[in-house]
């Protein structure tokens, strides 16, 4: 019996075709029915918002593809800023350019604007995790947001790039990673200082999630 991964798979891998044509829409969702040959029912059941949930689905491939590469790599023989570099060029690397700008027209949305902001903070958790991350304080967030807002950035050069194997935005990827770690640099002052350093120390206090329902962007299906 074919199980509902396999139906979900099938779906999805019947609509990204017309995603270009179409964007993550009705019609795309409705084609993809047809294309695999899957009863209507049991696809409104595996993806109660249509094309929605199969933007959704289709991004986290993308996360299950790059942290697969990441499980590959020898990224103990990195630096932490090479680590990331990489952990970002590869995600990119496995994502289709055109089924992306089609995702983020559909995520800027305002009904959908909630789910894109899950799926890009539960990218920067899966790459901070794959990376050996262990903070457990307010870092745990603030390693997240800073990589999301990275991430953002650089997703939307990466869609107007049109340099040769996409190098202007590996370029401009390098100069983010050196703003992040001008950053890193400032905050370690800080705590040297004498009256900031308390205070900075504060967010000692904040705990990371301790279960996986209550990561943002981790309720994956």
């Amino acid at each position: 019996m074919t199980d509902a991964k396999d139906i979900s798979d099938r779906l999805l891998d019947a609509a990204l075709p017309h995603v270009a044509f179409d964007g993550w829409g009705h019609e795309t969702f409705q084609a993809a029915i047809e294309d695999a040959d899957v009863p209507s029912a049991q696809a409104k059941a595996l993806f109660p918002r249509g094309s929605a949930d199969l933007a959704m689905a289709y991004h986290r491939r993308g996360d299950h593809a790059m942290s697969s590469q990441l499980d590959n790599t020898d990224l103990q023989a990195m630096r932490i800023r090479e680590r990331v570099t990489f952990a970002i060029r590869t995600r990119l690397e496995v994502a289709d350019r055109e089924l992306v700008r089609r995702g983020m027209s559909l995520f800027a949305l305002p009904l959908y604007a909630g789910d894109g902001a899950q799926l890009l903070w539960g990218t920067s958790d899966l790459i901070w995790r794959a990376l050996g991350d262990t903070s457990q304080d307010v870092n745990w967030y603030t390693k997240r947001a800073t990589l999301s807002a990275v991430y953002s950035s650089v997703v939307l050069f990466w869609l107007g790039d049109d340099s040769p194997g996409s190098t202007n935005t590996w370029a401009f990827l390098d100069r983010r990673i050196d703003d992040v770690m001008k950053i890193e640099k400032f905050k370690t002052t800080l705590r040297k200082a004498p009256f900031l350093g308390p205070l900075l120390e504060l967010g000692t206090k904040i705990k990371a999630p301790t279960r996986a329902s209550d990561i943002p962007g981790q309720s994956h299906k």
